[in-house]
């Protein structure tokens, strides 16, 4: 997920897309604990993922106040 094709989402969207990233981290946490985790890297990805919504939101709020 790259920063440009999220700043073209709306506010909605992105709310939505972070919403399935936290979720998808909750599953992943789970999976490492019971060991089943295959790919470790995902992770990170998704951690990474939620941080770059979470900032974009921040700036669409700003711009907009």
């Amino acid at each position: 997920m790259k920063a440009g094709d999220l700043k073209v989402k709306t506010e909605d969207e992105l709310q939505e897309s972070l919403m399935d990233l936290r979720k998808e981290q909750f599953n992943l946490r789970f999976q490492k604990a019971s060991g089943q985790l295959e790919n470790t890297a995902r992770v990170r990805q998704v951690r990474r993922n939620i941080a770059r919504i979470k900032t974009i939101l921040r700036d669409k709020r700003q711009a907009a106040s």
